[in-house]
């Protein structure tokens, strides 16, 4: 690793700031990760990166554990800096609504490096072809037995979504004062099944124009909710909820909730593959089956 020139320690060692618009990464768009310019640790994956129009490059998420943050001598600014030596990266702002995750890390150019794709060592988690989606439309039993008969998904598990981990079990979702939805977690081959492939299994399995309900499950953990892992998907589902409304496929408003994915706490065992091991209960046949017949109708071509 090269040493830091004299610029570099001015911003990363002493706290300084580079001129809005000269850095190297303001305008770039290359796949790979970007890592701390004084001790290579990763940081942001390029699809944390977006165009804010700040002068400096912007990212919406970090790598998990990789940046962190400190109030600014000045008491109303947040620095970030990297987790693994302190190095001054620069300043974190949220409630401007730039994108769905509501958060910019406004970052120097020169507090950086960047590694193309094939050279990171984390870089084959991108590279691999299983994705995760996160879902919630009414009961997880429901979504569990529909996304499962997919081809190309690989794993479909059910839990909790948007709450604390402390409340993040059946009882107390329930009671629907947790901030929890009941979700499911799928996990599917890229290479065989497209994310707006899920939305469409998605949108056709449940009612997403009724508020906190499916049907006689009434309560918040049964509302209409995306998690989005990536800025990727969150386009993904803005473009998907713009046709709905453009083509009027629903006679009311979509009220389902678009939400950055945080924590996923899987459900108790006893859910695990609900339908399939308890097909004759009265609510998989009242309830469930019925779902699972109309999507298996509508997508007969993409069942396993």
């Amino acid at each position: 690793m090269k040493p830091l020139t004299e610029f570099e320690r001015y911003v990363i060692e002493q706290k300084g700031t580079e001129r809005p618009f000269t850095g190297e990464y303001v305008d770039h768009n290359a796949k790979g990760v970007y890592c701390c310019r004084r001790c290579e640790a990763p940081l942001y994956l390029s699809e944390h990166k977006f165009q804010a129009h700040c002068g400096w490059p912007a990212f919406d998420n970090e790598i998990k554990g990789a940046v962190t943050r400190v109030p600014d001598a000045d008491g109303h600014r947040t620095e970030i800096v990297c987790a693994e030596c302190g190095g001054h990266l620069g300043h974190v702002f949220e409630g401007e609504m730039l994108t769905p995750a509501n958060v910019r890390h406004c970052v120097n150019s020169v507090s950086m490096t960047f590694k193309e794709i094939e050279a990171s060592e984390i870089g084959n988690e991108a590279k691999q072809s299983t994705k995760l989606a996160t879902f919630g439309g009414g009961c997880f039993w429901c979504l569990e037995a529909i996304f499962s008969r997919l081809d190309g998904v690989e794993k479909v598990t059910s839990g909790y979504s948007g709450g604390s981990a402390e409340d993040a079990n059946y009882e107390k979702v329930c009671s629907g004062n947790t901030h929890h939805a009941e979700v499911v977690q799928v996990e599917f081959d890229a290479t065989k099944l497209d994310y707006q492939t899920l939305l469409a299994v998605f949108f056709s399995s449940h009612d997403p124009t009724t508020l906190n309900r499916q049907g006689n499950d009434v309560g918040p953990q049964y509302r209409s909710v995306i998690f989005v892992h990536d800025q990727v998907q969150a386009d993904l589902v803005n473009a998907a909820l713009a046709e709905l409304e453009s083509k009027q496929v629903f006679n009311n408003p979509v009220v389902t909730q678009v939400v950055k994915f945080d924590e996923f706490y899987a459900a108790e065992l006893k859910h695990e593959n609900y339908y399939a091991n308890n097909p004759q209960q009265s609510y998989c046949q009242m309830v469930v089956k019925p779902k699972v017949d109309k999507v298996t109708e509508l997508f007969q071509h993409l069942l396993k």
